[in-house]
């Protein structure tokens, strides 16, 4: 009798153990969800640095010098020096 239930109480922690392994807190399921958010999470964070590392780069740019001042402004604003005449070429497509 004492053996049946050793055996009986060893079955149950083993049905429980296996119900933990699918269905619990570190189920295989939430372990692959975690994965998947950790992985997007990490492509987020690179993104963000490489942003972050341009915006360091211009940042540097513009305390060096006022060259990176005047190129954005005549890239982006379209400034033109007084003497200067702007002069755009159009290509045609062959």
């Amino acid at each position: 009798m004492g053996q049946r239930t050793v055996s009986l109480a060893l079955i149950a922690l083993l049905v429980i153990l296996h119900g933990q392994l699918w269905f619990g807190r570190g189920s295989l399921a939430s372990v692959a969800n975690l994965r998947a958010q950790l992985s997007e999470q990490i492509q987020h964070n690179n993104l963000a640095q490489l942003a972050n590392n341009q915006l360091a780069a211009e940042v540097r740019d513009l305390k060096e010098g006022l060259e990176m001042i005047e190129e954005k402004a005549r890239m982006e604003l379209g400034m033109v020096k007084t003497n200067e005449i702007y002069v755009q070429i159009a290509r045609g497509v062959n």
